[in-house]
């Protein structure tokens, strides 16, 4: 089943979800803020869109910059940086099978549905 990681509050992602309720395929909405993926999910996830950890994650947040931004971060610290602080996250992300994309811009959906 197709899986879109959603947040409510970001225009980008509403208009990702907009994509898939007009597909008339069936999905699921996860809103990650909410239910924070594990580890292990994020990986699984960060695989299916064949980019590194970094490419993932929203740079221009306030709590990257203070925290993590031009600090020499393995793989793995990024994983656990977006892990504990979700709002890194990159929104939205479709997951359908084995493949995932970031819906920026959200026509990108399209792609995969």
């Amino acid at each position: 089943m197709i899986q879109i990681l959603h947040n409510p509050r970001c225009g980008k992602s509403r208009e990702g979800l907009a994509i898939l309720e007009g597909s008339g395929k069936e999905f699921k909405v996860i809103k990650y803020l909410e239910n924070n993926p594990t580890k292990e999910e994020l990986k699984e996830i960060i695989k299916k869109l064949n980019v590194g950890p970094l490419k993932v994650v929203r740079q221009n947040e306030t709590i990257w910059k203070e925290k993590f931004k031009n600090k020499d971060l393995s793989d793995d610290e990024i994983i656990d940086a977006m892990v504990s602080n979700p709002i890194l996250i990159e929104r939205p992300i479709v997951i359908n099978g084995n493949k995932a994309v970031i819906g920026r811009p959200p026509v990108e959906i399209s792609t995969i549905i």
